[in-house]
């Protein structure tokens, strides 16, 4: 059985380009995001998303490295995403820190339960 994760090097470029294309979207579809509540309120979540690939490529980006992904990752990532998000509108950068929370404890459990499967994995061989 093949293992479905992708590498660092090929996670790295993906996640790269998802960051490019959805920055990319979201200013152009500003004014759009900023028109009423609920589009604030998806703009927010795009910028999360933002959060998301950017912290996915600074970990992949290390781990090539080398070094250990600590909370500096995730302050950086945090804080790119909230710019973006304060480009589209005010709103954007509440919700986008609310989401961003919301995925970042998601993400966290998703990485305990991989973790805890790997290690029972090298226990019994």
């Amino acid at each position: 059985m093949q293992d479905m994760a992708a590498g660092a090097g090929s996670s790295m470029l993906y996640s790269l380009l998802l960051f490019l294309v959805i920055l990319s979207l979201q200013e152009m579809y500003r004014g759009k995001l900023a028109s009423t509540e609920l589009f604030t309120i998806l703009g927010g979540f795009t910028s999360s998303l933002l959060f998301l690939v950017l912290l996915t490529f600074i970990g992949n980006f290390q781990e090539s490295n080398g070094m250990k992904t600590g909370w500096g990752a995730v302050v950086l990532a945090e804080v790119v995403a909230l710019i973006a998000a304060g480009t589209v509108h005010r709103v954007c950068i509440t919700t986008c820190f609310l989401f961003s929370g919301g995925l970042l404890y998601e993400v966290n459990k998703l990485s305990g339960i991989a973790q805890s499967k790997v290690e029972s994995k090298t226990r019994r061989h």
